[in-house]
């Protein structure tokens, strides 16, 4: 049985394409919602027939970055436009509201989700989901979800999202790195919160998410689309539930860079010193990647056009262990060399971000308030923290297995 993307399943799945003839459907997706083929699915939708009727998009919706995937940088909001293509209204879930309005509600029966996650809870794709859920449960609309790969696979890490610190980019109360596909999280979530939805999870076919070389990504049998512009590619996607959290730090995570989220540092940082600092803190917290001292200069965003020294993360080697590879404690450990290495440097971003105007970024980044203050306490240990993730991590695996496709 070979690969097949929960919308090519769709399109040769005869009974469920007769389901959705002559229903006024929506759309949400972006520029990595592509076929196999790499055929837009908006495009290879719409218009869609079957049985003599067809599948006509009533309206479509973009999320964060934009449909078109335009907006390069975080908190750039996208607008409503109508498409030249299916001459259809496209309303932006990222600009003037984050969920749909009573008004954009009408314009459908059904609304169809294809969007390429990236296995991480700060990923706003994941919140758009739940937000949207919540919106068709409550006005007796049926939401159907085509399955897509997780590119982070089915590890977990990180600390459960606590109460109080709920944001755009922490909707739910799951780790970090949570190990779901988006339709795996839509089951979960609709159990969750017990909403009366009619969800429809139409299913990949042939993926293995333990296979290797690709351990998530089913590598010799699909492109990579970036889902967002600072995602450019797989090694990306396994990091990112890591190196996200510097996007909550005064350093720069290498956006303005061709490899944005795979290094960073600041000016007259030393890799080197960090690099040593942080084998002799904890090596364990190391495995199963390569960490190379670097230097870059971005183009825009932190520390435009100035040169930084950092590290860079490497895991896409004969090095990479998919199962050692914790990127979570990786960047917790980052972040407390930083401190003992340069102690002056003003360390944590101060908000709004992301909608936020009171809490510090990198706590609704964590999750929490765990992480910044196990970094600020010279007094506490490695294993104090990861002995907070262990619990929590303990826990959600439990928790997300009867949510398990594959």
């Amino acid at each position: 049985m070979g690969f097949k993307l929960g919308v090519d399943v769709l399109l040769q799945d005869s009974a469920r394409l007769k389901r959705l003839a002559g229903r006024k459907t929506a759309l949400l997706t972006h520029p990595a919602g592509v076929t196999g083929n790499l055929e837009p699915v908006a495009e290879v939708l719409n218009g869609h027939v079957y049985g003599g009727a067809g599948l006509k998009f009533t309206c479509a919706f973009g999320p964060q970055h934009g449909m078109r995937g335009e907006k390069q940088d975080n908190m750039i909001e996208s607008d409503d436009y109508l498409d030249p293509v299916m001459g259809i209204p496209v309303y932006s879930l990222y600009g003037r509201v984050r969920r749909p309005t009573p008004e954009m509600l009408d314009h459908f029966e059904v609304l169809i989700v294809d969007l390429q996650d990236v296995g991480c809870r700060i990923y706003t794709f994941l919140t758009t989901l739940f937000y949207v859920m919540e919106d068709c449960a409550r006005e007796g609309k049926e939401l159907w979800v085509l399955d897509r790969p997780n590119p982070a696979g089915r590890p977990v890490e990180g600390n459960d999202l606590k109460p109080g610190f709920e944001s755009f980019v922490g909707a739910a109360p799951l780790p970090m790195r949570h190990g779901l596909t988006l339709g795996e999280a839509a089951l979960w979530y609709r159990d969750l919160k017990n909403l009366d939805l009619a969800l429809e999870v139409v299913p990949m076919q042939g993926y293995f998410p333990d296979q290797e070389p690709g351990c998530g990504w089913p590598e010799r049998e699909l492109s990579w689309v970036n889902p967002s512009p600072n995602m450019p590619r797989l090694s990306t996607a396994r990091q990112y539930a890591g190196t996200v959290l510097f996007e909550g730090t005064n350093f720069s995570e290498g956006r303005g860079t061709t490899l944005p989220l795979e290094m960073f540092g600041a000016p007259n940082w030393s890799g080197d010193r960090l690099k040593q600092k942080m084998f002799s803190m904890a090596p364990e917290w190391l495995k199963g990647c390569r960490l190379r001292p670097c230097c870059f200069e971005p183009t825009f965003h932190k520390f435009a056009g100035q040169l930084c020294g950092g590290l860079q993360v490497h895991v896409d080697g004969p090095f990479y262990y998919h199962s050692e590879f914790r990127p979570y404690r990786l960047a917790g450990l980052f972040l407390k060399a930083v401190r003992g290495t340069y102690p002056e440097f003003d360390l944590w971003r101060q908000p709004p971000y992301e909608y936020e105007e009171k809490l510090l970024p990198i706590d609704i980044l964590s999750g929490s308030s765990l992480l910044r203050e196990w970094v600020e306490d010279d007094r506490a240990s490695l294993e104090d923290w990861n002995q907070e993730l262990l619990r929590d991590e303990r826990e959600w695996q439990k928790e997300r297995e009867p949510f398990l496709l594959y």
